[in-house]
């Protein structure tokens, strides 16, 4: 269980920060980009046939099929919308963040999410957080601000404007990813069936988002085709996004907060080390050095067990 326990660390590190930095990569790269909205399709879809083989694999062809004719119904799918709607906004955000922001300035100001998440769950679950993690969410606003603050060197009017649309779009990011998880957790509530849930919520997202490339996107497809600028970096970007469900399932059976905290700094820090050195698109400054030391301090202070700041409350459900 052990080795197990810290596999799951090592493949989330991994999926992590590989996902942020080849799609960072695939943003910048000199050639034709690829249409964000037809690679978060593909990726929804992918995530799809992954469920459903991680299903047939647990259940078997016949009892999958009873699954998907119980489970697959107009109104369960109207149930996920809700998330599905807002991890495909996310997910096109995310994108949009990373094509105007380094790997490492979006690994540290998308933890931002650990805040937007703790006050929905206080919110909506009505969970109590400890003063630890009262104390561990105010560091983070600290940090991420010291992160945003410009260094030294001057930026130009493009340079600016380029890195607020990114801090924009991270941060509505942050909040659909906030709201949608707690939601989601919500549903898992009343419905233990992870994979089938993920599934529906994976199917509705493709969905949504193939009505999304109807909509922006539809006019340059029909001029250059579907997977226009597609190369094998973005099918492994694709690949890694696919694969992500599969991994958080991994470390939500075999890892806990304080080992996906240390994932998350470790991330952080490999993320900026090759930001700085191969890709050369970071620069360092004081305040950005401070602010990731204390995101990293943060994120696992978060993680950390202690008691409730106030008396422990029920669920909404």
């Amino acid at each position: 269980m052990l080795k197990l326990k810290y596999l799951s660390l090592f493949v989330l590190v991994f999926q992590n920060t590989a996902l942020v930095l080849t799609l960072r990569y695939s943003r910048t790269v000199q050639g034709p980009r690829y249409l964000v909205s037809t690679a978060v399709t593909i990726a929804e879809g992918a995530k799809v046939l992954v469920c459903l083989l991680v299903i047939l694999y647990n259940n078997g062809i016949i009892a999958t099929l009873n699954i998907l004719k119980t489970e697959w119904t107009l109104a369960r799918l109207v149930k996920v919308s809700v998330p599905a709607i807002l991890y495909t906004v996310q997910n096109n955000l995310l994108y949009i963040a990373l094509s105007h922001l380094d790997a490492a300035t979006y690994q540290v100001t998308y933890q931002l999410k650990i805040l937007t998440t703790a006050l929905f769950s206080v919110l909506m679950l009505k969970k109590s957080l400890s003063r630890v993690q009262w104390g561990s969410l105010v560091i983070l606003m600290v940090a991420v601000a010291l992160v945003q603050m410009p260094s030294n060197q001057k930026e130009s009017s493009e340079s600016s404007t380029s890195s607020t649309i990114g801090l924009a779009a991270i941060l509505v990011a942050c909040l659909t990813s906030g709201f949608a998880g707690v939601y989601t957790e919500l549903l898992l509530k009343s419905d233990n069936s992870i994979w089938v849930k993920s599934m529906q919520l994976s199917f509705v997202s493709m969905v949504t988002s193939l009505i999304g490339v109807f909509l922006s996107d539809w006019s340059a497809v029909m001029e250059s085709g579907f997977l226009q600028g597609y190369s094998m970096l973005v099918w492994i970007v694709i690949l890694l996004q696919a694969l992500g469900g599969l991994v958080i399932a991994m470390v939500m059976k075999y890892a806990d907060n304080i080992l996906k905290g240390f994932a998350a700094s470790i991330s952080i820090v490999l993320s900026c080390l090759v930001s700085y050195v191969l890709l050369e698109d970071l620069t360092l400054s004081i305040l950005f050095v401070i602010g990731s030391a204390l995101v990293i301090v943060s994120t696992v202070l978060y993680g950390l067990p202690g008691r409730p700041a106030g008396g422990s409350k029920q669920s909404l459900l």
